[in-house]
């Protein structure tokens, strides 16, 4: 099974990596990223070349998920989805480390502010416009309008028990991700052939997690104040992502269910696993790590508290198994 997650990476040189189109038949969820060190995480995987131009044209609205959302297209003919709001820059920071580790993630770009001709009035996000075509905060995303995607579930996909998969799990905790419905995960190809399998929307991260009183995104000193390791035996350790609504969220018992369940996700990964996907991160510098914060627009001192409390998460993993990690 885990041959299946290194054939992109045998196919494909490094250079090519970040536009790389799977070329077997075989599903993959991760691919080698090269010489981490020389990693650009200000531009992520798209890079420079492929960042979004400047003339905006409005699209259409959608009306999916919590944050506002709409579709422009720009210069060179390239369609963008734009989300507003909290998750804009959270989405930004961690599709690039999750990038960095080796994961397939969207081309995701941040832009203080952007100017979109033909934009109507929004029926939601209509507090980040100024002068009827400014929007502040807007993350973008390259659309692929041929690519066909279905969901996965990260308890029944071809990678259980791998180790690039338990690595994503960790990743998940890496950046307190507490909304990881099967609805956010995504799988190119159709009728058997699996192709890129990636974790699409990254938006409710990099805060606090817990029930929808206490959880929050972008948040650095939530984050800062979080646990992360949760529990270690002498092969496993549990990870902490807290999911599970309050109490009285339990008369809603599909969705109490659900969440709950999540908390499994970040649990009982083999510690080998675990200190393969930190020791890999190891390889970051703290530059590096910066600069995913700052192509998200998070101010400096944020930055400063996000390099530092990722650093420390990655000395955590990379101390798993040792005598010292029982106190983290």
């Amino acid at each position: 099974m885990r041959s299946r997650v290194f054939v992109a990476g045998l196919l494909l040189a490094a250079p090519a990596f970040a536009f790389a189109q799977n070329l077997s038949s075989e599903p993959v969820i991760w691919q080698d990223p090269g010489d981490m060190a020389a990693l650009d995480l200000s531009s992520g995987r798209g890079g420079k070349a492929r960042e979004p131009g400047t003339r905006l044209a409005f699209i259409k609205e959608s009306s999916g998920g919590t944050s506002p959302k709409f579709e422009v297209q720009d210069e060179r003919g390239v369609i963008w989805k734009v989300k507003l709001g909290e998750e804009a820059r959270t989405e930004t920071a961690a599709a690039r480390l999750l990038w960095a580790a080796g994961y397939i993630v969207d081309e995701d770009y941040y832009r203080a502010s952007i100017q979109v001709g033909l934009l109507p009035r929004l029926s939601r996000g209509r507090q980040f416009v100024t002068n009827g075509d400014t929007v502040r905060g807007a993350r973008l995303e390259r659309a692929d309008p041929d690519e066909a995607m279905t969901t996965w579930s990260w308890y029944h996909n071809p990678f259980i028990g791998t180790r690039e998969f338990n690595g994503l799990r960790v990743m998940m905790a890496l950046v307190n991700n507490w909304d990881l419905k099967e609805i956010n995960n995504g799988a190119t190809g159709s009728g058997g052939r699996q192709g890129q399998y990636r974790v699409m929307d990254l938006g409710a991260t990099l805060g606090r997690t817990g029930n929808n009183l206490k959880r929050s995104k972008g948040n650095p000193r939530d984050f800062a104040d979080a646990t992360f390791v949760r529990k270690v035996n002498s092969t496993h350790v549990d990870l902490r992502i807290d999911s599970r609504p309050f109490f009285l969220g339990i008369f809603n018992f599909r969705n109490y269910r659900l969440r709950t369940r999540m908390e499994n996700v970040t649990k009982d990964i083999p510690i080998a696993d675990a200190r393969w996907i930190g020791d890999r991160l190891a390889r970051l510098s703290t530059t590096q790590l910066g600069d995913a914060f700052r192509a998200a627009g998070f101010s400096p001192a944020d930055v400063d508290v996000y390099a530092t409390v990722i650093a420390r998460r990655i000395a955590a993993l990379q101390a798993l198994g040792t005598a010292d990690s029982r106190g983290l």
